[in-house]
Order: structure tokens, then sequence, then C-alpha cells
């Protein structure tokens, strides 16, 4: 496995422990997936995109981070 290749691995699995992290307290974020523009580069810089949500989703993403605080 070349150095490309192990930094889109590495940002897979940091996404999928994330979006696990995300429904053990209710939340889902439809759009959460790797940025293909971010891995797509010459030299990979990948990108966790957390993408939009709607304003429930944002209150409770907002009242879990407070809990944690």
């Amino acid at each position: 496995m070349n150095a490309a290749e192990e930094r889109i691995r590495e940002a897979e699995s940091v996404r999928d422990p994330l979006r696990a992290a995300l429904a053990a307290v209710g939340l889902k974020l439809p759009s959460l997936r790797l940025d293909q523009v971010s891995c797509a580069r010459e030299n990979p810089y990948p990108l966790i995109e957390l993408g939009r949500c709607d304003v429930t989703t944002a209150r409770t993403l907002a009242e879990a981070l407070g809990a944690g605080r």
C-alpha cells in the first residue's frame, strides 16, 4: 500500500467510528463521507465531510457535544 492509499484508509478508519459515535447519541449525518475531491489529488489529503443537516439534527448535535464538556 502506498502513502496515498494509507492516508485514505486512515480517513476511512476515522469516519466509521465517528458515524458510530454519532449514532450512539441518536444522530445520523446523511452526508458524512470522505470528500472525493480531496482524495482525488495526486497527493491526497483526505477530508471528512460532515455535510449539511436539518435544525433538529443540529440541535441534537449541539446538545450531545455540550453534554461532553
